[in-house]
């Protein structure tokens, strides 16, 4: 006997996914509480947890807060724009690492007002830089960049050597990064104006110095001219980056 061409008793059709998303595509009102339910939900989960941490970012064996030359050297670095072109932060991935070094910690940052990850590389990444180069290289490559990469856009910045700097604010700039949460003591807003000067001057008393910001601080005239510049004050803040932690023993600490 033929096939009943009336459809009765055959079985429904189930309704597809897309079919049912489409009652709220076409609802702006359902649609609206959904999305809401979604941002909610994942709200929650990201930021709950939260709550049951002591510190999100986890302790590192030396660091340590920048000394009042290496901080205004990062007020010259971030005033001239450098944060465009150069980021600082290593991502973990291999052809990163094998490039620049040991990817970034979230400690590496935690006196930075504000970070200087940047969002493109125009130039490499700076976040290992310190040591890396003679201070005389990179006085010829502020000075000229093209004399030292051929294939460089950057801009240059010799006159940063013309600029002395007299650090009579450095006191105040010290201070203000406490006040955000920086770990400066008070000995270390005290002395500002006098570690200042006395890290691009070899010849001076710089034990207090070493005192206060421990052993790894570099002293030297980093441009080689009388005075402090800011040339000194960029080159000092550059000779530091990526330098403070001991990446042969360090150890990444399970906070699950």
């Amino acid at each position: 006997m033929p096939a009943s061409s009336s459809g009765v008793g055959e079985r429904p059709k189930k309704r597809s996914i897309l079919d049912r998303h489409k009652v709220l595509e076409k609802n702006i009102t359902l649609l609206t509480i959904f999305a809401f339910l979604v941002v909610t939900i994942g709200g929650i989960v990201q930021i709950a947890p939260l709550f049951w941490l002591e510190n999100t970012i986890e302790k590192v064996e030396g660091m340590r807060p920048y000394t009042p030359l290496e901080l205004t050297g990062r007020e010259i670095y971030v005033r001239e724009g450098c944060y465009v072109c150069h980021s600082q932060m290593i991502r973990p991935m291999r052809d990163e690492v094998e490039r620049y070094g040991h990817y970034s910690l979230a400690a590496e940052s935690q006196y930075d007002h504000p970070f200087q990850w940047g969002s493109k590389r125009t130039g490499p990444d700076l976040a290992r830089v310190g040591g890396r180069y003679s201070d005389e290289w990179h006085l010829d490559h502020l000075r000229d960049p093209q004399s030292v990469v051929p294939e460089s856009i950057m801009p240059k910045y010799g006159f940063l050597e013309n600029r002395l700097i007299e650090g009579e604010h450095v006191q105040d700039l010290v201070r203000t990064h406490q006040l955000v949460g920086v770990d400066y003591t008070p000995e270390m807003v005290e002395n500002a104006s006098a570690d200042f000067k006395v890290q691009a001057n070899p010849d001076a008393d710089y034990d207090g110095l070493l005192e206060r910001y421990g052993e790894t601080v570099q002293v030297r005239n980093f441009d080689m001219r009388p005075g402090i510049s800011e040339m000194d004050a960029l080159i000092a803040y550059l000779q530091m980056l990526g330098t403070l932690v001991d990446f042969s023993t360090f150890t990444p600490v399970d906070n699950r």
